[in-house]
């Protein structure tokens, strides 16, 4: 077994580090529990710059804006997105998630999803003879979500969801159960009717929407130690379709996000050991949902600074015939934040009703390496039934 099997901490501070990649001298980056719930599941999303919110509806909206399945001309759909995860580190850390919807309805719907993350076996011992001992930490959360159609234009939904932490190391010290928490979502979708705009000559659509994710308590890993804020996250962005005719779309699509997450203090150079573990403790102990408000207010340097911690994603996806799809994507983090910037290209195939994304990812920031380059990441997801609901 390799050698990165010994180094479970570090593996797991990097996970950490705002799940994506590393950061190069950064400047109060916000980090939460549970950074898993925050990378992109699905080849269509990540191929379009980690953006969802807007998009037109596929059986992945779950994970980003669940109240696009009142737009769903399907009746129901099943999916299944695999992305390798640190594929430089280790050959068994994965993400895996399985989605399903179901339009019960002319106006409801109802959707489900698993989201599993995995790092894989862990061998653990004490000393450099000791038989090691095998553990298998992982991460998952389960989502349950209705949306509704209040008019011919715009929808909205709502998720619970159960998270579950199992990383810590058992040891003689303490216990070692797993974290448990509970999290509410709420989203909204706006898409207009196609209409026939004159200045561009050719039909067209808007879409617009918005989510807040991951509404909820702290999540605590142990009795004695701290309580940390969950990855509460704020989303919005539009678009455009530019229907060129039957059988040929283009859609442009932009979107902001932030986490609803207190900014970290400073710590002064000078502050003792205890000094720094009481700013942190003060930190932690903020009220979680108080943060939903004080997160935009809440960073040192003020608005300027508040402004850096919100992250941009611009993508273009473009249809032929409803069954193939070029995608691009740019994904922009402020150096002092993460520095997570990065390019994507994929593609979409469908047959009937089988859907088959794949995508890429190419890190454009200078000197950092993001986790998830050089890494090809599959979906795949069924329309079951027949076409059911068309477009008005």
């Amino acid at each position: 077994m390799k050698i990165y099997k010994y180094l479970f901490t570090s593996i797991i501070t990097l996970s950490c580090v705002l799940s994506y990649g590393q950061i190069t001298e950064p400047v109060r980056p916000i980090t939460t529990g549970v950074p898993f719930l925050l990378i992109p599941a699905d080849a269509r999303a990540s191929a379009m710059g980690d953006m969802g919110v807007a998009t037109p509806v596929d059986v992945f909206s779950q994970q980003w804006n669940p109240a696009k399945y009142a737009f769903s001309e399907n009746k129901q759909g099943i999916g299944f997105g695999y992305t390798p995860y640190l594929r430089e580190l280790a050959d068994d850390i994965n993400l895996g998630t399985l989605t399903y919807y179901n339009r019960i309805n002319e106006r409801g719907s109802f959707s489900a999803s698993l989201r599993y993350f995995g790092l894989g076996g862990v061998e653990l011992r004490e000393t450099a003879d000791q038989v090691p001992r095998e553990v298998e930490p992982n991460e998952f959360g389960i989502d349950l979500s209705y949306s509704l159609r209040l008019s011919e234009t715009f929808a909205m939904s709502v998720t619970g969801r159960f998270i579950r932490s199992d990383f810590r190391i058992p040891s003689g010290l303490g216990s070692a159960e797993a974290a448990n928490s509970f999290a509410a979502g709420i989203h909204g979708f706006y898409r207009s009717p196609e209409k026939f705009y004159d200045n561009i000559n050719m039909a067209g659509r808007w879409r617009a929407g918005f989510a807040i994710d991951n509404i909820g308590p702290k999540i605590s890993y142990d009795d004695g130690g701290f309580d940390n804020f969950i990855p509460t996250m704020f989303r919005a962005g539009g678009g455009f379709d530019f229907i060129f005719d039957a059988s040929n779309r283009l859609g442009i699509y932009v979107e902001a996000n932030k986490l609803l997450v207190p900014t970290p203090p400073d710590f002064p150079e000078d502050a003792t050991p205890q000094e720094v573990n009481q700013i942190r403790q003060d930190y932690l102990s903020q009220n979680e949902y108080a943060a939903i408000f004080t997160s935009w207010t809440s960073a040192p340097d003020g608005f300027s600074e508040t402004f850096k911690e919100i992250t941009w994603s611009i993508a273009t996806e473009y249809w032929y015939e409803d069954a193939f799809a070029l995608r691009a994507g740019y994904f922009y983090e402020h150096p002092e934040k993460g520095f997570r910037q990065y390019a994507t290209i994929g593609f979409g195939f469908k047959y009937t009703s089988v859907m088959i994304d794949a995508s890429y990812l190419f890190s454009t920031a200078q000197g950092v390496q993001n986790p998830l380059e050089g890494t090809l990441r599959f979906s795949i997801s069924f329309n079951l039934g027949e076409n059911k609901y068309v477009e008005f």
